[in-house]
């Protein structure tokens, strides 16, 4: 069970759980409703394993048919659903609730379409972020986010959580690679957004649904921009005896106007269990290690490595190597992509932050976290997206040794406010679930809350979808609805009231 305050199950729906079973179970046959207690262990938890809860039933739909209906039912019988993709999520995002219904889409995981004219893919959901990559590559296209997880993560949770990864800081996140979605609302409506062209007119409802983690509707079908590879892509290695080195570095990368394809920084604690678990040959007398990948034409390619060079040297760069080979940059990668489950070598149990913050900001904040490592009694593995300030700290921990989770979740918060303090946000791509739903409020005013509130109600006005998640104190649609009188007098009065 959970230490974080989730809404008090219904006991009502608890108690009808058989008449919601046999229900489910009309809509979706055969071994379509898991509802046996050792075999919904598998659904009880994300990757934030930290937190843990049964659901009530879950239910693994094979058609955007019977999808509808299960959200249908559940609309009308005030069953909550929490939508799931392939369970990777680092935010808690994909926690169950005891009395809500678990929709895992993994059995959506078909590629429906490949458009190399338009440059568009149409797959569904349940498709992993790679398996798009690899059903368009012998035609030398690809798509360009690919979070550390690409392998196993669904192209519906990047939706969710607006995923990014490694080569986001030049071609984007995932809302700047989704052209469409077809989704389900909690109602049982299908609505579809977008399409294989550019823009579409009215409301941008496309971004709002990306990063919307699974509050407002249930994804069925993607259509996403597929790009073709580049001529060249060469990464160089650099080193710096500080990370304050290596974080100077990246802001004047980025001030010499150069944007590379992908520009990752480690520092030595990551740098190390990288290397010992994946040999990628990278240096260990560093305490901060920069990846720099630059794509293009090839003459373009090569100017740039020798401007990026000096820049490094500028900035007291100890080690310097640059790819000879695609194999060479793809071991720069390797270890890299594989720097999460490299730490999970060295410890029992680690917190995966989330922050972002200017990119001016890192010698700062890097120096501030040091400190608060030394004030928590925990060490840190600091492992993140340089070139757009998204960092993913790696708290070092011991769940089986009483208060070090507490302590772990303290540090973290600190780094969260840290973030927010120099000018940044509280997540750059892992969203923020359960785990910085409490800090939502040193970001956001009250008013604030309420108006991302009213977005809620406007898809889900019973909050049956994903309760508990991103909003600290979550009001009712009746409650956001209320007119606010000051004083016996209305807010604008000269406006016609209906």
């Amino acid at each position: 069970m959970t230490a974080i305050a989730m809404p008090a199950p219904d006991k009502d729906v608890i108690a009808r759980r058989q008449e919601i079973l046999r229900a489910l179970q009309a809509i979706v046959p055969g071994e379509g409703v898991i509802h046996d207690e050792r075999e919904m262990r598998a659904y009880e938890t994300d990757a934030l394993t930290a937190y843990r809860q049964l659901p009530l039933i879950v239910v693994l739909p094979q058609t955007v048919d019977q999808v509808s209906r299960v959200l249908k039912y559940c609309y009308d019988n005030n069953v909550k659903v929490v939508p799931r993709g392939a369970g990777t999520s680092l935010s808690g995002g994909a926690l169950p609730l005891a009395d809500g219904v678990l929709l895992s889409m993994m059995k959506f995981n078909q590629v429906l379409d490949v458009d190399f004219a338009n440059r568009a893919a149409v797959v569904q959901p349940g498709v992993t972020n790679l398996g798009i990559t690899r059903a368009v590559e012998h035609e030398g296209f690809y798509y360009a986010p690919d979070p550390s997880s690409q392998i196993a993560c669904s192209i519906g949770g990047n939706i969710a959580e607006n995923s990014g990864g490694v080569h986001c800081l030049k071609y984007g996140l995932t809302t700047n690679n989704v052209l469409g979605l077809e989704m389900v609302l909690i109602n049982g409506e299908v609505v579809r957004l977008g399409g294989k062209h550019l823009d579409s007119e009215g409301y941008d409802l496309l971004a709002l649904m990306t990063g919307s983690e699974g509050l407002l509707g249930v994804v069925t079908e993607v259509t996403v921009r597929i790009l073709q590879k580049p001529e060249t892509a060469r990464a160089l290695l650099i080193g710096f005896p500080t990370s304050e080195d290596g974080g100077r570095c990246v802001a004047d990368i980025i001030g010499a106007g150069i944007i590379p394809g992908g520009m990752e920084m480690m520092d030595k604690l990551a740098i190390h269990a990288a290397e010992d678990f994946v040999h990628a040959g990278y240096p260990r007398d560093v305490e901060a290690l920069l990846i720099v990948e630059l794509d293009g034409p090839e003459g373009e390619v090569d100017l740039l490595i020798g401007r990026v060079e000096e820049i490094a040297r500028t900035n007291q760069a100890s080690h310097l190597r640059v790819s000879e080979s695609e194999e060479e940059r793809m071991t720069f990668w390797a270890g890299r992509k594989a720097a999460f489950p490299a730490v999970g070598r060295i410890s029992p149990d680690y917190l995966c932050m989330d922050g972002t913050i200017p990119r001016r900001e890192l010698p700062r904040v890097l120096a501030r976290m040091r400190e608060l490592s030394v004030k928590h009694g925990l060490a840190v593995a600091n492992v993140f997206h340089a070139g757009d300030g998204n960092l993913h700290p790696l708290i070092l921990y011991d769940a089986n040794k009483p208060g070090e989770l507490d302590a772990a979740e303290a540090f973290g918060a600190d780094i969260l406010k840290l973030c927010v303090e120099v000018g940044g946000v509280l997540t750059g791509e892992h969203g923020v679930g359960i785990e910085k739903r409490d800090l939502m409020s040193e970001m956001f005013t009250e008013e604030d809350l309420k108006q991302q509130q009213r977005v809620k109600c406007a898809f889900d006005e019973k909050h049956l979808l994903n309760p508990g998640k991103v909003f600290p104190v979550l009001n009712s649609c009746a409650e956001l609805g209320k007119m606010h009188v000051h004083k016996g007098k209305l807010p604008f009065p000269d406006i016609p009231r209906f």
